[in-house]
């Protein structure tokens, strides 16, 4: 009797596990950017980021799962200084004339509880892809009083060396240490009728 109640409650848990579905957040350009931070000649932090970005989350919260797809358009990359933008976009860092977008992927998130921990991917830059893991500062979902929406997101950290990705310019009196700051926020998206 108490096989056949656990087989029972094994089977029920498989069917839920089953028809977890995963949830669409679609991002929120005004609440998401990527920030970048390098050293200046060991002085001073100097800072920029990219204005223009779009892409999709997958969050799955049941099953601790999730998914990222986020193209990022380097060509609108802003320090507020308008020759330093001039120089980035060139080929000794960016190159946005041969690569005019950054992408990462991911299908790999870490759950603490109900919210996102680490969300490990691919990014590619300079038509090069590495693996890197974004570590969440915070996390968080909440219903957008105005879209009457749920919007989910948080800030989330990381850091490359640019010279796995080919941008060698300036080493080492530039630093090869770039910490990237992502924050962002996803709307939910509509299920489409069947």
């Amino acid at each position: 009797m108490r096989s056949t109640f656990l087989a029972a409650a094994a089977a029920l848990l498989a069917t839920g596990a089953a028809h977890a579905e995963p949830v669409t957040y679609a991002i929120e350009p005004s609440h998401t950017f990527v920030t970048f931070e390098v050293l200046h000649f060991g002085t001073s932090t100097v800072r920029g980021r990219f204005n223009k970005k779009e892409g999709t989350v997958q969050v799955d919260r049941a099953a601790k799962t999730g998914a990222v797809d986020l193209t990022i358009d380097t060509t609108s990359v802003d320090t507020g200084i308008a020759p330093f933008d001039a120089h980035l976009k060139k080929k000794d860092f960016l190159g946005v004339d041969e690569h005019p977008t950054a992408k990462f992927v991911s299908q790999q998130f870490r759950f603490q509880g109900d919210k996102v921990a680490e969300v490990a991917g691919t990014l590619t830059l300079l038509g090069q892809s590495h693996p890197v893991t974004l570590k969440a500062l915070n996390f968080n979902c909440y219903d957008h009083p105005m879209l009457k929406r749920q919007v989910c997101g948080g800030d989330f950290e990381t850091t490359i060396r640019r010279s796995q990705w080919g941008m060698s310019y300036g080493l080492p009196r530039i630093p090869d240490d770039v910490r990237l700051v992502i924050q962002v926020e996803a709307v939910k998206q509509d299920v489409p009728q069947q």
